[in-house]
């Protein structure tokens, strides 16, 4: 559930209230009693981190999407002539 931050006109209070999205909007303010609360909009306290996110797959050029990665494998596997080179076994 969101964490939404309110703030009555008449007196300043200001205070967070934990509501569904779907709960209708408060109105009262639980300082002064009058029907005087604006809902205000502030920034999330979050980030997201991890692979998978625009700020760390995408952002950066020098790093290499996940099919530059793959056709650079394959052509470390495989020389010009197209035979296999090194890490098996002829037995």
């Amino acid at each position: 559930m969101p964490i939404y931050e309110y703030q009555c006109q008449a007196c300043k209070h200001q205070f967070d209230a934990l509501q569904k999205v779907s709960d209708p909007l408060l109105s009262t303010c639980p300082e002064c009693g009058k029907n005087k609360l604006t809902k205000l909009l502030s920034a999330p306290t979050f980030k997201l981190k991890g692979s998978g996110w625009y700020e760390t797959d995408f952002k950066s050029k020098g790093k290499t999407s996940a099919a530059e990665t793959k056709t650079a494998k394959t052509a470390e596997k495989t020389d010009s002539s197209g035979a296999s080179t090194g890490g098996g076994s002829d037995a």
